[in-house]
């Protein structure tokens, strides 16, 4: 038997929140196949097994914080005869009770004896158990079938070893949308036809719903307890530039074809405003500090958060010595950081530590921001969408890739103009920029 257990993840991490279960008792697992969903303060992960056999108990449920080191379930191994002797036995002495004493449930004139009809019979006949689908399901997949009721043994899995993707489940939810819809029963309307427009339709409505009502998730829980505290610290003050990027689009677009062919992953606007950033950060480097009472403190090493957009919520991990990085290195890492974090791979160190954050929300589509800042930092800039728009230039109208950058600063530590100077740094070398990326 071997005890599973909640793990630390991170020297500062003394508890976790054990947000979903991906496997039942008595199911079969793999070692390091994945095995229940934890969130805590820093990172949401998933677990994986310490060892193959089948799930014995669970002694957490879902939604419960625990300490680090609780046992939270435990797995009869495979090969261990012990386990599985013990459980045989038990399993025969818990019986269904016997038929007599389950049938009688209602007394008097209900217990009369009533034929159902044969459309009640086809409705409440057992329906055979739906059979599981071949390979581990990601939370995505379990998500989108639950939001969607879907059977997922109808689903044909394309994955390695017949998994089921979320391209699969997008494919099955396509082809049910696209076929005819049934035709409706016709055993039920004929007998009112006068009574269905208005009485019909006011109880149908009264029935519906007005309200959902569902608990947060863990990690939407501490987005909601950290904006609320950022708020609450810093004194919040947002500086808007407009950059022309005429000149990153067209090294850009120049070079993204070979880019993707030689590294295997696309060329975006984000690195170039990294790098930007990161040249305005070492001029100006309050703004790379952050408060500890009445302290400034400030740090040597540039490590920039960069914000990804998850399916349930928000993470910003760190790109650590991004001074140390051109744009290739910035763009590998932050492709990197982005499909870990959507994967739920990331390490505690990961989302730790960074001095400096950028929230890309241009590529939503929004042209402007006033993003909140990420404690303990002192400032976060937000980019906009690169749109193409006509410009006067020397009294003439030309087209210019134009981007909106935001600069929200606390204003505890910052004053505007050092805010605007920064901003000024960042805009020249943007407007001007001529290094190479390959």
């Amino acid at each position: 038997m071997t005890d599973v257990v909640m793990p630390q993840m991170g020297e500062s991490i003394v508890e976790g929140t054990l947000t979903k279960w991906l496997k039942k008792p008595g199911e079969r697992v793999e070692r390091d196949e994945p095995l229940f969903e934890i969130s805590t303060d820093k990172v949401d992960t998933e677990i994986p097994s310490p060892a193959a056999g089948t799930l014995s108990e669970v002694l957490v449920e879902e939604g419960k914080t625990v300490g680090i080191n609780t046992v939270v379930a435990r797995i009869a191994e495979a090969d261990g005869a012990g386990p599985k002797a013990a459980a045989s036995p038990k399993a025969p002495a818990v019986e269904p009770p016997p038929p007599q004493q389950a049938a009688p449930q209602f007394e008097g004139p209900a217990q009369e004896t009533i034929q159902p009809t044969p459309q009640q019979a086809e409705d409440t006949a057992p329906q055979p158990a739906p059979a599981e689908p071949s390979g581990p399901l990601s939370p995505l997949v379990r998500k989108m079938a639950r939001e969607n009721n879907i059977d997922l043994s109808r689903v044909r899995g394309t994955g390695a070893g017949g998994r089921i993707t979320k391209q699969d489940v997008e494919g099955y939810l396509a082809q049910q949308q696209a076929a005819p819809a049934p035709p409706a029963r016709q055993a039920a309307p004929p007998a009112p036809p006068k009574q269905a427009p208005a009485p019909a339709a006011v109880p149908s409505t009264a029935a519906q719903p007005r309200t959902r009502i569902e608990p947060m998730s863990a990690m939407r829980a501490k987005i909601a307890e950290h904006m609320v505290l950022s708020k609450r610290t810093s004194a919040h003050v947002t500086t808007i530039h407009r950059v022309d990027m005429t000149k990153v689009a067209r090294v850009r677009e120049r070079q993204k074809a070979d880019f993707q062919a030689r590294y295997g992953f696309s060329l975006t606007y984000l690195p170039f405003i990294a790098r930007a950033a990161v040249a305005a950060l070492r001029e100006y480097p309050l703004l790379n500090a952050s408060i500890d009472g009445n302290n400034i403190v400030y740090h040597n090493d540039i490590n920039i958060g960069i914000a990804v957009a998850l399916e349930n919520g928000l993470i910003v991990p760190v790109i650590r010595g991004a001074d140390e990085k051109n744009v290739l290195g910035l763009q590998r890492s932050i492709v990197d950081l982005a499909t870990r974090a959507r994967s739920r791979q990331l390490k505690p160190d990961e989302v730790q530590g960074g001095t400096f954050s950028i929230t890309n929300f241009g590529s939503f589509g929004s042209l402007v921001g006033t993003p909140i800042i990420n404690q303990p930092q002192v400032a976060i800039l937000g980019v906009g969408t690169v749109d193409k728009t006509p410009v006067v230039i020397d009294d003439a109208i030309g087209i210019r890739s134009i981007c909106h950058v935001s600069l929200t600063f606390d204003h505890r530590l910052i004053d505007g103009a050092l805010a605007d100077q920064f901003m000024t740094k960042v805009k020249q070398v943007l407007e001007n920029w001529s290094e190479e990326v390959l």
